[in-house]
């Protein structure tokens, strides 16, 4: 167990003191052991100065909090995977770069102005480069207003226009420095030989895009609050964690087929 997560041992027996006492008074009759204002006052007064003397036990229970809540988070997460694993790891709205038939699948969710996605697109690419045998699987989540949610309606009507340039897409809109808007988008697809006009009239007969509906969907079963978030085996992985720690979560599925052996 690390040092954060003990608690001191005069702390401790002035809880079980404190435990003690209270299982002691529930005991007896109703209002034997009620607190005066005397007593209120007292005690209070040093609650206080203990803590004052050892504040380093708020910081403990501040990190005991954030580990259960974390904790929480992860739980929740492996329940929704396991209920929503087509959806995804199979939805027809997504893009797969890498091995299309990988033995391990990684998930991205991911907003073209969000700036840590921009950084780990170089984890997609040195995991694609050092492993012929992971499929990467882009899934948009724009959730950084308009000009995101604008640029991502451009995305998804160019995937379905020309689906086997859409990594190239992505690789440009992503990594360019101009803030991704429907402007740049659809400049962008230009490059890639895509019109303007093709890209209106594919955005005006996918209205609904069903595809980032089910984005929403999943991110908020899953937890995420953030960009780039991932999905690997049965473990939802929040924020650019970086390519080394993606890739012993790869390892770790193709050796126990959990992220954690």
């Amino acid at each position: 167990m690390k040092d954060t997560e003990r608690m001191p041992s005069t702390a401790r027996k002035i809880i079980a003191a404190a435990t003690l006492f209270l299982t002691a008074s529930a005991a007896l009759p109703q209002g034997a052991y009620a607190l005066d204002a005397k007593d209120k006052k007292e005690l209070g007064e040093f609650i206080r100065e203990y803590l004052v003397a050892n504040p380093e036990i708020l910081l403990e229970a501040q990190q005991s909090l954030k580990k259960k809540q974390q904790e929480e988070q992860l739980r929740q997460a492996e329940a929704a995977i396991a209920g929503n694993k087509e959806a995804i790891f199979q939805s027809v709205h997504d893009v797969t770069l890498g091995n299309p038939k990988g033995d391990v699948t990684i998930v991205e969710f991911y907003d073209y102005n969000c700036g840590y996605c921009k950084r780990a697109l170089s984890d997609m690419e040195a995991i694609l480069e050092n492993d012929k045998n992971v499929r990467f699987v882009l899934k948009e989540l724009p959730i950084l207003g308009p000009d995101s949610l604008a640029a991502h309606r451009v995305s998804a009507a160019f995937r379905q226009i020309a689906p086997e340039k859409y990594g190239d897409f992505h690789r440009a809109l992503l990594g360019g420095e101009d803030r991704a808007t429907e402007e740049t988008a659809i400049a962008v697809a230009g490059r890639l030989g895509v019109s303007e006009a093709d890209i209106r009239a594919k955005m005006e007969s996918d209205a609904q895009d069903a595809g980032v509906k089910e984005a929403y969907t999943l991110a908020n079963d899953l937890g995420i609050t953030g960009t780039p978030s991932y999905v690997v085996g049965n473990e939802a992985v929040f924020g650019a964690v970086g390519a080394e720690e993606l890739e012993a979560k790869v390892t770790n599925m193709r050796s126990c087929g959990k992220t954690v052996c």
